[in-house]
């Protein structure tokens, strides 16, 4: 069965950091490019960082830019998302994402930024 395991959410402080991962099963992770989206209550979900099959090529969206770094380890079939100079805007819940054709998700894990 295909599975994407979201790990590291949890409450921080602004101006703190957050490592999230995302554990892959089930299919060959190196072939898909592989995304992180969020969704904040009573919005719709936007994508924040995707990166390629290699990790040669990255996106960010500009809230995330310059704070956020997507990696990926094919080894361990695990993407992460390093989120550094967390702001209370950045709570969401966080979902990985697998994209070939279709597209696999994972069940998010979630982000909450407050003092």
């Amino acid at each position: 069965d295909v599975q994407l395991v979201e790990s590291g959410g949890g409450l921080v402080q602004p101006g703190g950091s957050l490592r999230l991962s995302c554990a892959a099963s089930g299919f060959t992770f190196s072939s898909y490019a592989m995304m992180w989206y969020r969704q904040a209550p009573g919005q719709e979900r936007e994508l924040v960082a995707r990166i390629t099959t290699t990790g040669g090529s990255t996106y960010y969206a500009d809230s995330v830019k310059g704070r956020f770094t997507i990696s990926r380890d094919n080894a361990k079939n695990t993407v992460y998302l390093q989120m550094n100079n967390l702001k209370p805007e950045d709570t969401a819940v966080y979902y990985c994402c697998a994209r070939l054709i279709g597209a696999y998700w994972g069940q998010g894990t979630q982000v909450t930024v407050s003092s």
